[in-house]
């Protein structure tokens, strides 16, 4: 005797037979997308021609383009569909000074848009809203975290990118970060005739080096810190008046980080008392906290990957190596969200170096950008059919809006 397929069984396997043929179908325009990106590598808050393309792409394919949101140029909210779970779909473009896209944001964008494309058709049987949200300023600048301040993921009940790497993992683990720049004045003299008379802040740099590299020694687990110099003088016959350096501080998680924070001020303080110069420090970036994938979509995510034929180092039910830092654990933090990696054939490469740019324009590439865009698509998919995951997801996006209303109610003095 024969069992009839469960309907729910029978409309997912039609969204997802859907989704591959729309990846399929736009399969040129979303490698054209990347390469073209990928060409014209530009830095923080100044993507104007990588977000230009993927907002006119979309809005060929009839999505509803908003730029500039959020107040700031470069980012953008395309959506389609009007169903209630709003599927959040992050597309960073930004790329890195010298070596370009040597972190691959050219095959996150695109893959982006390649989820977007495949689930627009079926967004309303399916009863979510596609907003596709392109996020400038990862690698410094923090992007997100200032979209997520200012109300651009408000409603969102999931949100999903995938990034590019050597390796192929579902549920990596970050550090959370923050970037301090220290400025010593000091003042000028010529440093043969009268060094008597100059404060010397190259002086007042060093022993700050100094003072970081001892402390390096009593670091906690995961804690790092690196930098480099960014005005060291202006000649060796004056005694330096100004100088400057940037330095990242990451960290496990929050506590942590502040906690080498502390530390790390103080290495730049003894730089002022020792030599007598004046000093400031200034934060560059929102600080970018740790990510936290949620774990459902994470094995959802996973079991669409492998069945593309990717074998990752895990399977979202553990959090997997070390990736680096990332904005899009402020997201994670707030939201349901994940942030894998997928793999691109890059030798010994890493992410960062400039033999990964150029992996990151090549036939393995271009293929992470149509699995990357077919297995977001599936995870949404998944969790737009699943009942329970679906309330779920719908229930924290509410609970979210409640706190985000009461805080605002807090704040402009009336009662909560």
């Amino acid at each position: 005797m024969s069992t009839a397929p469960h309907p729910s069984a029978d409309r997912s396997a039609a969204a997802r037979s859907h989704c591959r043929d729309r990846v399929q179908r736009h399969e040129a325009e979303l490698v054209e997308l990347s390469r073209s990106i990928h060409a014209e590598p530009e830095l923080a808050f100044a993507e104007h021609r990588s977000a230009a393309k993927v907002a006119d792409l979309l809005a060929r394919h009839g999505f509803a383009v908003r730029t500039p949101v959020a107040g700031l140029d470069t980012a953008l909210v395309a959506e389609s569909g009007s169903g209630e779970l709003v599927v959040g779909i992050c597309a960073e473009y930004d790329a890195l000074p010298e070596v370009g896209h040597a972190c691959g944001h050219n095959v996150i964008a695109a893959a982006g848009v390649g989820a977007a494309l495949a689930l627009a058709g079926i967004a309303d049987d399916l009863g979510i809203t596609v907003r596709l949200i392109g996020t400038p300023a990862e690698e410094t600048g923090g992007g997100k975290v200032l979209m997520l301040e200012r109300g651009v993921f408000d409603g969102v009940a999931m949100a999903m990118m995938v990034h590019p790497g050597p390796e192929e993992v579902c549920r990596p683990t970050s550090l959370a970060i923050t970037d301090l720049e220290v400025r010593y004045t000091g003042r000028a003299a010529h440093a043969a005739a009268s060094p008597e008379l100059g404060v010397n802040a190259a002086d007042a740099l060093t022993v700050a080096q100094v003072a970081v590299g001892l402390l390096r020694q009593h670091l906690e687990p995961r804690q790092m810190v690196h930098g480099i110099v960014t005005a060291g003088g202006a000649a060796p016959n004056i005694v330096a008046a100004h100088t400057a350096a940037v330095y990242n501080l990451r960290a496990a998680e929050a506590r942590s980080l502040q906690r080498l924070e502390n530390r790390i001020r103080a290495c730049f303080e003894a730089g002022a008392t020792a030599t007598g110069c004046e000093h400031e420090v200034v934060q560059i970036s929102p600080v970018y906290a740790e990510l936290n994938p949620d774990g459902w979509l994470s094995e959802v995510y996973g079991r669409a990957i492998t069945e593309l034929g990717r074998e990752p180092l895990d399977r979202g039910e553990e959090q997997g190596p070390v990736i680096g830092s990332t904005d899009m654990g402020n997201v994670t933090q707030a939201l349901p969200a994940i942030h894998p990696m997928i793999a691109v054939d890059c030798g010994d490469a890493v992410n960062h170096q400039a033999e990964f740019a150029a992996a990151c324009a090549t036939p393995a590439a271009d293929r992470a950008v149509l699995d990357a865009a077919l297995a977001m698509a599936w995870t949404a998919v998944a969790a737009a059919l699943d009942g329970a995951q679906r309330d779920r997801l719908l229930a924290a996006a509410r609970d979210r809006s409640a706190r985000s209303s009461s805080e605002q109610i807090c704040t402009s003095g009336g009662v909560a």
